[in-house]
This record gives structure tokens, sequence and C-alpha cells, in this order.
């Protein structure tokens, strides 16, 4: 039908949801003569109307990466979703559109091994002056019900180089307080009640988890604006960064902060007093973290760990290469952890020899797989059915926050 009023006209074919429609300010709030006159008389279908008008789909989907993975990861998405289009990048943040420019939808997902968030985008907010970035953002949003809030960075280097670690920042804190105190923030959001709102927030859920705005500083005067469905645990952390947590009063090594990364996310079953076989081992920062869970620790590795560790009576060090290392060593350990500084080909090659001999018996295990080279990344499905050969079944790889140029790879 054709709907005439002093606004632009709109040509609606169906009464089912539009493809698209422009947002042109005066379509925000149309006449309520425009009712009136075309015998929009139920309330529904007024608020449904309203609503089409305010929402526009989103036309790209977004993804934030560590600096130096946009290759890999532009690679994994168009080799997964051969439909879909590379649209824009800066380091650490990249766009994807479909071929034909059709939309997508506001929970859309595809699985990533090196995207840290992945969600729809919904354009940007440009403006000096961060109060009227704010306002912007939300106004993208307008229309939509959103259920958290995740103001984060892209990252602004490597990691490591010159010290430098991926995650929130002062800047992405502060931004977090501008939007939640702008007057068009959702009631449910603003910073007075941004405390009740984080405790009340929804459980990620696999189906249908909460609704989560994402404001993303690609630059100190331009942010992004998405939005995902926090469906697993990882996708609930602001920016895909781990959580702040207590720390040992010293740290053996950075190493600590993987291994306690990849123990969250992996979330296997781990009770106190069972035990983990790590090969490289050394200086025993992954020992720390898994010393800390309570668990029995075996560390091979010929070179010296620190006296934290190997005093620790829950900790046995063998000095040797696992090469060299009987395989009855390997009796009564439950899980198994490989993080060595070589070629993802020989890591795999050094667990196989432990799991597939008859008298071992590993429930999961814990790999880092070292992309010397980020060519290495497009051979990780073949990594994946290598292990799955293996007998395990539940097989999931992911670049942590954690991790540097590698990729954490966990089996059950």
């Amino acid at each position: 039908m054709q709907i005439r009023s002093a606004i632009p006209t709109i040509t609606v074919k169906s009464m089912g949801p539009p493809t698209c429609w422009p947002l042109s300010p005066a379509l925000l709030r149309p006449p309520q003569r425009l009712f009136q006159r075309r015998g929009f008389q139920d309330n529904l279908t007024k608020q449904w109307f309203r609503r089409s008008l305010m929402v526009s789909p989103a036309g790209f989907i977004f993804a934030t990466c560590q600096q130096g993975a946009e290759t890999a990861l532009k690679f994994e998405i168009l080799r997964e979703s051969p439909n879909l289009r590379f649209a824009y990048s800066r380091p650490g943040f990249v766009t994807f559109k479909h071929a034909d420019d059709s939309p997508f939808p506001d929970d859309f997902q595809i699985r990533s091994v090196f995207a840290r968030v992945l969600g729809v985008s919904l354009g940007k907010s440009l403006s000096a002056n961060m109060t009227e970035r704010a306002a912007g953002f939300w106004r993208h949003l307008e229309g939509r019900t959103v259920e958290g809030l995740h103001v984060f960075p892209r990252d602004r280097s490597e990691p490591g180089h010159r010290g430098y670690e991926p995650g929130l920042t002062h800047e992405s804190m502060a931004s977090e307080t501008i939007l939640r105190s702008a007057e068009n923030c959702p009631l449910s959001l603003r910073l007075d009640q941004s405390q009740q709102s984080v405790s009340s927030l929804r459980p990620p859920d696999p189906v249908n988890g909460p609704l989560i705005a994402d404001a993303i500083i690609v630059d100190s005067q331009e942010w992004w604006i998405g939005l995902h469905r926090a469906r697993r645990p990882i996708s609930s952390w602001p920016g895909g960064f781990f959580p702040k947590i207590n720390l040992p009063d010293r740290i053996v090594s950075r190493v600590f902060f993987k291994m306690h990364e990849s123990l969250v996310w992996a979330g296997f079953p781990l009770e106190p007093g069972q035990t983990v076989a790590e090969i490289g081992c050394s200086p025993g920062g992954a020992s720390q973290a898994l010393l800390a869970a309570g668990l029995k620790v075996v560390g091979i590795d010929p070179a010296e760990v620190d006296p934290l560790i190997s005093e620790n009576p829950n900790f046995r060090h063998i000095r040797k290469r696992s090469k060299d290392v009987s395989r009855r060593e390997f009796n009564g350990v439950d899980w198994l952890t490989c993080d060595i500084n070589l070629p993802p080909s020989y890591t795999l090659d050094t667990v196989e020899s432990v799991v597939m001999h008859s008298k071992v018996r590993i429930r999961g295990l814990i790999l880092t797989l070292k992309l010397i080279d980020w060519s290495l990344a497009a051979e990780i499905p073949a990594f994946v059915e290598r292990v799955r050969r293996w007998g395990y079944s539940r097989i999931r790889v992911r670049q942590l926050h954690h991790n540097r140029q590698e990729v954490c790879l966990v089996a059950r």
C-alpha cells in the first residue's frame, strides 16, 4: 500500500518487517494523524510501525583482534562465510559486508579463532566533543533494546611491543562514564544504575544471550557502534579482555595470566588433587597458575624452574626433554598442557607421542600453538583434525587475550 503524508513517501509491500527503512529525522516520530488517516487503529500495529521507522538494519559486521592478526582474521572469516566481503580495516579492527549488500540480523554470529569480539556494526559516531559523541552513539541504537554496554579500545600496538599489553584503558573507562551519563542513554544502563545493571544482567546463553551494545574506540574522536549477543562467558567480557583477578604476591612470569585465562576459557572440570603434566614448564608461570587451582603439577623441561615453584610440595620437576621422559611418568596424569617455542607440527608430534601411548589416559589438553609465521593460521583446521584423530571430540581454538603470535587449542 502507498502511504502519503507531509513526510517523505514510503512504500510498504506487506505488513511483515521491512528489509530497510530510511533514517530521515522527519520519519522518527510519525504524526498521529498519519495513523488516523490510514486506519492504523490497532496499538500493536502502531508500535510495530513506529519501531520500523526508527530501526535501520545493520549493513556490516565488525571484529576486533590482536594487531598483526588482521590478515589471518580476514582469511578465516571469508573461508567460513564465502558470501561476505572485506569492507574496511584499521590495525586491530576489521569490518565485512554481504556481497549483495543484504543486511545482517542483530544477533548475527560466526565462529572465529582470531576475533576477540564479533558483532554487527551500525556505523560510527564522530565528534571532537565526547558528550556529543556519546549522544550520537545512543541515537544509532534508538528502537533497539540492549541489556548491557561494553566500551573498549582497539589494540594500539602488537602485544609486547615496548611493553604494550592489550586491555581496557583509562580512556575506555572515562568514555563509558560519559556514555552512561548521556541524556539519551537507556535508563537501565545509566551511571546511577550501572552497578545494578551489571549484577542483574542475564548470564550468557548459547542461543539467546543478552544483547550488548559495543562502543569500540577506534580513534580518540571516533567510536564505532556495534551489537553482539553474550552467548558464552568470554563474550560477556568487554572487548574480549580477561577480567582482572586477585594476584599472588609475586608472579613468576606473564605466562601465569595466559594459563589462568586458558583454564577459565577451557571450562574443564578440574578438581583439586588432580594431576597435570606440563611440557615446557620453565620458568614456572603456567605451573604457578595450575598450582593455584589446587592441582598437582609434573613439570617437564630441561631448564631451571623458579624456586617459588620448585619448592612447592605439589610440584615435581623432571629435568629432561619430553622425548626422553619414560611414558610411565604419565601414568595417573589427568590433564596435559604444552607450551614450547617451536612450530605447531613439533608441538603436536610431542603431544601425540604421549597421548597415543597404550598405557596413557589423558582426559584433556591445553596446547599453545606458536604461529611462527602468520601463514600457519591457514593450517588450524588441519591441526584440529589431527587432534580429533587422537580420540578427542570436543576441540576449540582461540587466540586468547594473553596470547601473542599464537593460539590456544583445548580438547577433551
